[in-house]
């Protein structure tokens, strides 16, 4: 049966992604993230600290992020108040409001930027 195995970002700098990610996930390397054939700086494999949920991987790229990703991370929130919270706990880790042009009247989310720019979401899951 075919599984999704990992997400995979493009960064620019392996070691900031990772130290950000781990930071905001509450994710480890994995043991063997990037091996004896794999650079670390190109490469790195994140898990969850408690073994639940998936993989994300950081692999050096020299494309830049895009403005209106067609793929991108959902972070969800129990409710607005953590909402905000984690909001506020990610952009002191290094993350940056994106001033996103495509939000509804009344969004649940709120886009974000890691520090190599790829945009994710922090979802509000309670609301309407």
């Amino acid at each position: 049966m075919l599984r999704i195995g990992s997400v995979v970002l493009g960064v620019s700098d392996v070691p900031r992604a990772a130290a950000f990610w781990t930071r905001a996930l509450r994710y480890v390397p994995r043991e063997d993230a990037a091996g004896p054939e794999k650079d670390p700086d190109d490469w790195i494999v994140l898990v969850p600290e408690d073994g639940q949920g998936p993989q994300l991987a950081l692999g050096v790229s020299s494309t830049p992020a895009q403005e209106h990703p067609r793929v991108h991370l959902d972070l969800y929130t129990e409710d607005a108040e953590e909402q905000a919270a984690e909001i506020e706990r990610l952009v002191s880790l290094g993350a940056r409001h994106v001033d996103w042009d495509l939000y509804p009247d009344d969004p649940d989310f709120v886009v974000l930027s890691d520090p190599d720019g790829n945009r994710f979401c922090v979802i509000d899951t309670t609301h309407g």
